[in-house]
């Protein structure tokens, strides 16, 4: 009997041993980055920039591959079902908490399934209008749309999308009755406010801020909880008197949840890495994003909590699933 003690006993101390430098050693192949979002989008632009600094700093390729569709939920649904082993990463949007209440049937559980890395990057919804409008303040907003209940229009990008949460929250916490319309993505929401086919959007500030610098149109306020320090005497919509308006969005980095801890640490620490370099600081600045690190366990309470409270608003709002 002792010595089947020793011989188990043996055995967990090589497990652990063996998961540390399994750990030590990540990765010694190449690392697949699974972007939610197509091509192009910010999302993908941060994931990309990411994974080039990743493979600078280990010397392994890390091989980006969007899978956009389903509100994210496709991508998510492959890492979810990737080997718990490192190789397969996640880079989502803030929908990574949207989609638990806007996608019917999900082939995954979205807080079970999923760990999260950290945070990439904070990304502030700028609420714009068109520059020739006579809406000068989140005040004058809310009043014109008083002043018209069910004549103005919001222009949301995706219908249940975390940007389409960012209107909806903004809308109730203002009490005002306005029509969401949903666009494909944000270049074509942008030129219908342009055009005045629709009153206003929240649209990523990195996307708003060239047609306010060139006169076209004016930012109002960022939905984040926070100002962005890419434009800091840009107010809050809470700061601007809307209390409860804050929609964060985000993009960050997850793995499958049964990965072991040890190496979710070791990427941990190459992603902060990469987060507080020179070159990320200043892609993010020019995108207009700001630097965010979580640590794993905190980014999963944030998810948690996210989660809880954008369905919440889903129900509130009365969004239809995708």
């Amino acid at each position: 009997m002792k010595n089947t003690f020793r011989i188990c006993g043996a055995i967990g101390v090589l497990c652990v041993v063996t998961s540390g430098a399994f750990a030590q050693a990540w990765p010694t192949k190449p690392v697949k980055v699974v972007v939610a979002l197509p091509p192009g989008s910010g999302t993908d632009i941060t994931g990309r920039a990411i994974a080039a600094s990743l493979a600078a700093q280990t010397g392994q390729p890390f091989i980006v591959e969007n899978r956009p569709g389903g509100s994210g939920s496709i991508a998510m649904s492959l890492v979810a079902k990737s080997d718990p082993d490192g190789y397969t990463l996640l880079v989502m949007s803030s929908s990574w908490t949207v989609t638990p209440s806007t996608v019917p049937n999900l082939p995954y559980d979205t807080l079970k399934d999923l760990s999260g890395i950290t945070m990439l990057a904070d990304i502030a919804n700028a609420l714009a209008v068109r520059a020739d409008r006579d809406i000068r303040s989140v005040k004058d907003l809310i009043a014109a749309a008083k002043a018209n209940p069910g004549k103005m229009n919001a222009a949301v990008i995706g219908a249940g999308s975390a940007t389409h949460l960012t209107t909806e929250r903004f809308r109730l916490s203002a009490g005002i009755d306005v029509l969401s319309v949903p666009y494909k993505g944000t270049p074509e929401s942008l030129t219908d406010v342009l055009s005045g086919r629709v009153d206003y959007c929240f649209c990523p500030i990195g996307n708003v801020m060239p047609m306010v610098k060139d006169g076209r149109l004016r930012a109002l306020a960022v939905s984040s909880k926070q100002r962005t320090s890419t434009q800091p005497d840009l107010p809050t919509t809470e700061e601007a008197g809307v209390p409860n308006s804050a929609q964060p969005f985000w993009v960050g980095m997850g793995v499958q949840a049964k990965t072991p801890r040890e190496i979710v640490g070791r990427i941990h620490a190459e992603a902060v890495k990469a987060l507080n370099s020179p070159e990320i600081k200043a892609r993010w600045a020019s995108l207009n994003q700001d630097v965010r690190i979580f640590t794993p366990e905190a980014f999963d309470a944030l998810l948690r909590e996210e989660v809880v409270s954008n369905a919440k608003l889903v129900k509130e709002a009365n969004i239809k699933a995708n």
